[in-house]
């Protein structure tokens, strides 16, 4: 299975349990634009039958739905501490609702569990969700550094928000001055190795 993962297009799957449609469609939308093939289910016997298949890299988990006590956050704890070198393929992050911080966050971060609370800030959930990606070696780098080409990421990013308001209500999409700074650093670093490659490849001797 993993050699037959690697041979086909890159695209990282991701299987999200959520009963909450609104905030599923939300997390889908934005995974589907960063070019991930995401997978929705909404009981407990849908989320081991697509466990089974082993084809997923990370499920993101509502955790009123697992809970706290049940078998199935043992499971998935269990299953998501095996690292790649001892055959582990897949990561978990726990969505946390709005109303439910208290009940659950203290629990997730004594476990050391990564989770977002809803609603998200999208480079925020966007990091986590990669950085949990690179650990299991589905992506060689994280999104944050891969996939913001500046003036691109931040336009589609802003578009989307118009109509995805699980993620509107922190900064709407909009990006702190330091990230700012950050992305356009990179966007510099990044037009002038283009450049520099350019006139490489044309063989251009005036440089």
């Amino acid at each position: 299975m993993a050699s037959l993962q690697k041979t086909e297009a890159r695209q990282v799957s991701l299987l999200v349990w959520e009963d909450d449609q609104r905030s599923a469609l939300a997390m889908k939308q934005i995974l589907d634009s960063e070019g991930c093939r995401v997978r929705i289910v909404d009981d407990l016997q849908m989320l081991h039958m697509e466990l089974k298949t082993g084809e997923y890299s990370l499920l993101i988990a509502n955790i009123a739905l697992v809970g706290l006590e049940s078998a199935t956050f043992h499971v998935l704890r269990e299953l998501a501490s095996v690292s790649p070198e001892e055959g582990g393929r897949i990561r978990v992050m726990y969505v946390v609702p709005e109303m439910a911080e208290s009940h659950f966050v203290s629990t997730l971060e004594t476990e050391k569990l990564p989770y977002a609370v809803r609603p998200f800030h999208l480079h925020d959930f966007l990091e986590k969700v990669s950085d949990l990606l690179v650990e299991v070696k589905a992506i060689d780098a994280p999104l944050r550094m891969t996939r913001y080409e500046f003036g691109a990421a931040r336009k589609k990013k802003k578009q989307a928000a118009r109509t995805n308001a699980m993620f509107a209500s922190r900064d709407s999409y909009s990006y702190s001055e330091e990230e700012l700074a950050e992305y356009e650093k990179l966007e510099a670093e990044l037009s002038k190795n283009k450049r520099l490659k350019s006139r490489l490849d044309l063989g251009n001797p005036r440089g």
